[in-house]
């Protein structure tokens, strides 16, 4: 007599990235611990003239991401942005943001974590920083700045194919790796 419609499973304890024997989770896990504004400057160095100014501002925006590790486990995502307004007549403003995000990461091999804290996590944290950046400007008397998505992701993989292509470039420039 066939047993139909019991499953039997057998649990493989040696697999990589199953559970371990003892019970212990060993499964990859990421998770933002916390958000918060590390550094937030804001300059509006002519005001109440630059309220005036007709001319249409040049508008200048810069990002800059880093990551430090506190342990094996926990990692503080920085994503700073620099939005700097000006014309003719002098700067309008100036806001400089430093966002931070804290990250766990257990089990996690090095080549996922990388992208993730270089790429992803800004992803994750760029939406709450855009809002603050956009506040800020408007608190200072200007329309509020909504800052277009960055595609982190492709951002972080042509900087590693540059990097990459900067290492070809010296090996060939440099055959036997001499000073």
């Amino acid at each position: 007599m066939a047993d139909e419609g019991n499953i039997i499973s057998t649990l493989n304890l040696d697999a990589p990235g199953g559970p371990a024997a003892n019970g212990e989770d060993t499964s990859p896990a990421i998770g933002f611990i916390s958000q918060y504004v590390k550094d937030l400057s804001v300059e509006n160095p002519n005001a109440p003239d630059s309220f005036q100014w007709a001319e249409t501002p040049e508008l200048a925006v810069e990002f800059n991401i880093a990551a430090r590790s506190f342990g094996a486990d926990v990692h503080e995502i920085e994503l700073k942005i620099r939005a700097n307004s000006k014309t003719s007549q002098g700067v309008a403003y100036i806001v400089e943001l430093a966002f931070c995000g804290l990250l766990a990461m257990r089990n996690v091999p090095d080549d996922q974590a990388h992208p993730f804290l270089f790429a992803e996590a800004p992803r994750l944290l760029f939406p709450f920083a855009r809002r603050i950046v956009a506040d800020a400007v408007r608190d200072a008397g200007f329309p509020p700045l909504m800052l277009e998505p960055i595609d982190f992701n492709g951002l972080y993989f042509a900087q590693l194919q540059q990097q990459q292509a900067d290492a070809v470039a010296a090996a060939v420039a440099n055959p036997q790796g001499e000073a």
